[in-house]
């Protein structure tokens, strides 16, 4: 996917984004947003079957895709990255973004996430993220001396992907997947900062500050997974986003969106009411 627009984030971050679809309506647009090292194109089967009967805004956040590089890989940079797309696209009023429905898959989850407690957006729904964060923090700090290392870290990324896409997941949409990915050392060590360096408590109260606004706001909230989040997940998600869904697709791994696009798009039409 070639982008055909710009957007300049709150730092100066230029962030590809395209529009694609029916156009602007007046039902909600749709926002998509990608995981870790990959880009808009990831979407690529989801957005064909959404342009019939949507506005969809696609983005690369930065260091992904045809964005720029930047000083600063946190979870709240990449939160700006997508709120200067959707003011760009002329989907808020000034107060906020009430016509539009956010989606986002694995980081693009953690995203999304943040975003919806800080715009009065109409949904979010996060595919395969936890955001018990802390508890991926064992797994990361394991392998830190290859994360860190130029020569080794790609390895590591593609050894975590392939472990967790899972079973369902067809050849041709690994292949192609693993086509898009952009392992850009400083990006992926920048994203996952917070992870490496803070002890969990510091994670968990990030966690948590990014989210308090949905205390403030109710907002549908759907958290689908192929990897099941744990038994606890849901009361803990639910301590912080009140009315939040989770919903396991068992043995979906980590891309059940495109392990079965069609029923993904079914269940999001089926959430958002349509």
């Amino acid at each position: 996917m070639t982008h055909d627009q710009t957007a300049t984030s709150a730092d100066g971050t230029s962030i590809a984004w395209s529009r694609s679809g029916i156009g602007q309506r007046a039902g909600p647009a749709v926002v998509l947003v990608h995981g870790i090292t990959e880009s808009a194109a990831s979407f690529d089967p989801v957005v064909a079957r959404l342009v019939d009967h949507h506005d969809v805004i696609t983005l690369d956040l930065r260091g992904h895709g045809e964005s720029g590089e930047a000083a600063h890989y946190d979870l709240a940079s990449m939160a700006g990255d997508v709120v200067a797309v959707v003011a760009e696209a002329g989907l808020t009023d000034g107060v906020g973004a009430p016509g539009v429905h956010l989606v986002g898959h694995s980081l693009g989850g953690a995203v999304v996430s943040a975003v919806g407690a800080v715009l009065p957006v109409a949904s979010v729904v996060d595919i395969d993220q936890s955001l018990q964060l802390g508890a991926f923090k064992s797994d990361l700090v394991a392998a830190e001396p290859m994360l860190r290392d130029p020569e080794q870290y790609r390895f590591v990324v593609g050894a975590m992907f392939e472990a967790m896409s899972g079973p369902m997941l067809s050849g041709d949409e690994r292949g192609r997947i693993g086509a898009l990915r952009r392992s850009d050392h400083d990006v992926i060590l920048g994203v996952w900062d917070l992870l490496l360096t803070s002890p969990e408590e510091e994670i968990e109260a990030t966690v948590d500050a990014a989210l308090a606004g949905y205390l403030d706001h109710p907002t549908p909230y759907l958290a689908l997974f192929g990897l099941d989040p744990g038994d606890g997940y849901a009361a803990w998600l639910a301590g912080r986003i009140p009315g939040s869904v989770v919903e396991l697709w068992p043995d979906h791994g980590h891309y059940p969106h495109l392990v079965d696009p069609d029923r993904f798009v079914e269940r999001l039409h089926d959430f958002w009411g349509d």
